[in-house]
């Protein structure tokens, strides 16, 4: 069991891990042993996943989630398979708790007067500054 909060946890078996080739650090390991970890969970199938969360998964995931609602996390920072696997497992687990809380509510405020008309004061000193700017007419 993957533990992502106190009321959310994932199982292994909704969890997908492939090993394949990484490019970077390691040397002439690099082509022989597969180190990066891809790691695929199906978030729309999910059990432990509500419909909630789902929407906002979507919204942080970006690219890593595909058009089925499975997201795809690749790890290959490190040289060797446990700590990519660790590593991947690690930003799974960020990206769902960030997911699970839930945004708060903005609260509609109104600037007050002062900054108002500091605001159109400082507009129309620079629609001066720039009148000034134009051609001169006159006697040429």
């Amino acid at each position: 069991m993957l533990q992502v909060t106190a009321d959310i946890a994932i199982d292994d078996s909704e969890i997908e891990e492939r090993f394949i080739r990484s490019s970077g650090p390691g040397g002439q390991n690099v082509n022989k042993v597969a180190t990066a970890v891809q790691l695929r969970f199906d978030a729309w199938r999910s059990p432990a996943i509500d419909d909630r969360m789902r929407l906002r998964l979507r919204a942080l995931a970006g690219t890593r989630l595909t058009a089925n609602g499975v997201l795809v996390i690749e790890a290959r920072r490190h040289r060797t398979q446990a700590q990519n696997r660790d590593d991947a497992r690690g930003r799974l687990v960020a990206l769902l708790r960030e997911a699970a809380r839930t945004p708060r509510r903005r609260r509609a405020t109104v600037p007050p007067r002062a900054s108002q008309e500091q605001r159109v004061d400082n507009k129309k000193r620079r629609a001066r500054t720039k009148l000034a700017r134009g051609r001169v007419s006159g006697d040429e």
